[in-house]
C-alpha cells in the first residue's frame, strides 16, 4: 500500500529532486495538507471513483499519493521534469491499474484526448505557467467537471475578485464568466519546500452549465485585455483600440466614464458579442 513507499523527503534526497526555480517548482511535503487538498477537490468521496483525475507537475508525487490514498481510480500525471519520472514510477508500481504517467510539457498536451469523463484537474501548479495553463483549460472548460488549482495568493485573489475591487481584472472576468470560483484554502510560505516569498491559495472552479452571457472566448479575451491594459483610465480612453468607446459603452448599457474595474462581466460580454458581429 501507499504507506510502504519511501517518505517524500527520502525520495527527494535519493533522486536529487531539489525544486527548480526555472520550472516554478515548490513542493508540499506535509501529508495532512496534501490529504486536505485531495479531499477538498471532491464534493463526496464517491466521486473519486468516477472518470479521470489529471494532475500537472506532480514533482516527487506528494499530491499523487494523497489522491490515490483517498480512492482515485484513474489518475493521470503530467510531468516535464525528467528527474521526477523515476520517483513517480515507484508509485505507479504500487498502483499499476490506477496511475498513468505522461512525460512532457502540460502546455503542449491536448487534454481533450486524455482521460475519461467526468474529468477533473487537481494540481499544485508550477508558478511560472499557472495562468497560461488556466487560460488553456478555460478555453475548453466543457471538457472538465472541475478544476482545483493552487496559485500564488495574489493570482487566486484576482481570479475570484468582484467588480469594484482592485484585484478585479482579466482573470476575474474570464474565470467567472465560465465558472463559479472559490478559494478553498490558504497556505503560508512555510507549507512549501523551498518556501516562496508569498502565500498560496487553492481555488475551486466549478464550470457553469452555460456562460454568464453569450460571447466568444477570443473576443471577450481581447476586450478585457484591452480594457484592463489601462485600468486606471476611463473606458472612453481605454476602449479606443476596439472602436468608438461611446458606441461600445452604449451597446453594453454602461457609462464611458467608468473604469474597467467597475464593469460587470455581462457588459464586457455585450461588447465582445457586438465586435464579433462587426
Amino acid at each position: 500500500m501507499i504507506d510502504k513507499l519511501p517518505s517524500l523527503q527520502s525520495i527527494i534526497s535519493e533522486y536529487g529532486l531539489s525544486a527548480k526555480k526555472s520550472l516554478g517548482q515548490n513542493f508540499i511535503l506535509d501529508k495532512n495538507i496534501l490529504e486536505k487538498i485531495a479531499r477538498l477537490s471532491f464534493s463526496s468521496i464517491e466521486e473519486t471513483s468516477l472518470g479521470s483525475v489529471i494532475e500537472v507537475g506532480p514533482g516527487p508525487g506528494g499530491l499523487t499519493r494523497a489522491l490515490l490514498n483517498i480512492g482515485v481510480r484513474d489518475l493521470i500525471v503530467i510531468e516535464k521534469d525528467e528527474r521526477c519520472l523515476e520517483a513517480l514510477e515507484l508509485i505507479r508500481n504500487k498502483y499499476p491499474n490506477n496511475l498513468r504517467i505522461i512525460p512532457g510539457d502540460a502546455l503542449k498536451v491536448n487534454f481533450s484526448e486524455i482521460g475519461q469523463h467526468p474529468k477533473r484537474i487537481i494540481a499544485n501548479l508550477p508558478y511560472n505557467i499557472s495562468t497560461l495553463l488556466l487560460i488553456k483549460w478555460l478555453k475548453n472548460i466543457k471538457d472538465f467537471s472541475s478544476l482545483t488549482l493552487m496559485f500564488q495568493k495574489e493570482v487566486a485573489e484576482r481570479i475570484t475578485a468582484v467588480p469594484g475591487t482592485s484585484s478585479y481584472g482579466r482573470l476575474s472576468v474570464l474565470s467567472q464568466w465560465l465558472c463559479e470560483t472559490k478559494i478553498k484554502m490558504i497556505l503560508g510560505p512555510n507549507s512549501f519546500i523551498p518556501a516562496p516569498k508569498v502565500s498560496s491559495a487553492l481555488v475551486d472552479f466549478t464550470p457553469r452549465s452555460e456562460p454568464l452571457a453569450p460571447a466568444s472566448f477570443e473576443f471577450l479575451e481581447r476586450v478585457v485585455a484591452t480594457a484592463f491594459n489601462q485600468r486606471r483610465k476611463m473606458l472612453r480612453s481605454s476602449l479606443k483600440p476596439l472602436g468608438n468607446p461611446e458606441e461600445l459603452c452604449k451597446i453594453a448599457n454602461i457609462s464611458s466614464t467608468l473604469r474597467a474595474e467597475n464593469v460587470p462581466i455581462i457588459s464586457f460580454c455585450a461588447i465582445a458579442k457586438y465586435l464579433e458581429k462587426e
